[in-house]
């Protein structure tokens, strides 16, 4: 049986208000910035981007907060290139689709020292980020990125615990309100060509495909251990592919490799777009 108390409140009364007024809003094109706004009140994240994704595809941004500002390197950068390197996006891949996560759970073990989160987390000034997973269709999942900044409250466990509470309602929400709404946006999903090959034809001129797997963990913040233990390999063969690596792409750094690695991301992404 479950207790009436918590539910006598006046904090109870208002959330549930709050939640009828989501539900009416479901199907209608507003409820991202209501869900935004109570979402804000539950946990005081300062950014906040709704995606869609749909296998390999490139991500669909639904909603947004960023500033004008920031949307080159918030947005727009994510969207073209970085996404390949998300841990949100890769466990999608892998078959995330319910829940509240946070960025580390699902993050490598390097992922903090990776370039990437320097180039996309630290320059936004993020130093964590929540993510609420919800299948709304057979092969497309909408996550909700609620982004915490360095200098504002950080996100704590209470917060965090609200937010796995309210999840079941509002995956279903987020379901419904693809239900009436997704058609505006599956065409446009279609049309995002997906970048994959940038991995598998990264290097290959001068890589083996076993150099071009190391390339990728590298880049998403594995270590060498990490990555060891996910191809099953010894750490000092990693390390020996690392140094061919280095010596074929002739960098001599990870954020040259990034750099590098961003570059041909971006020529593909042209060269698919025609």
């Amino acid at each position: 049986m479950i207790s009436i108390d918590p539910l006598a409140t006046a904090d109870s009364q208002a959330w549930h208000q709050r939640l009828a007024q989501l539900v009416l809003a479901a199907s209608g094109v507003g409820f991202p910035a209501m869900l935004e706004k109570t979402l804000h009140d539950l946990v005081g994240f300062d950014t906040i981007l709704v995606n869609t994704y749909q296998g390999q595809h490139r991500p669909l941004l639904i909603h947004d907060n960023y500033a004008p500002g920031h949307r080159e390197q918030g947005i727009e950068r994510y969207l073209s290139e970085a996404y390949l390197l998300d841990p949100f996006f890769k466990a999608v891949h892998d078959g995330l689709a319910s829940g509240v996560h946070r960025l580390r759970e699902l993050a490598p073990d390097r992922f903090e020292a990776s370039e990437y989160y320097h180039h996309y987390y630290r320059a936004l000034g993020l130093t964590d980020e929540a993510g609420l997973f919800a299948r709304v269709d057979t092969d497309v999942v909408m996550v909700v990125s609620l982004g915490f900044r360095e200098d504002t409250p950080r996100l704590t466990r209470r917060s965090l615990q609200a937010l796995r509470h309210v999840a079941p309602v509002l995956e279903v929400l987020l379901g419904e309100h693809w239900k009436w709404q997704g058609q505006r946006f599956q065409a446009r999903l279609a049309e995002h060509e997906p970048v994959e090959a940038a991995f598998d034809s990264f290097g290959q001129e001068v890589l083996t495909q076993r150099e071009r797997e190391i390339v990728r963990l590298l880049l998403a913040g594995h270590s060498t251990k990490s990555a060891a233990r996910e191809l099953n390999i010894s750490d000092g063969t990693v390390k020996v592919h690392r140094k061919h690596i280095y010596q074929r792409l002739e960098v001599s750094s990870q954020s040259q490799l990034f750099r590098l690695f961003l570059d041909h991301v971006a020529l593909v992404s042209r060269q698919q777009g025609g």
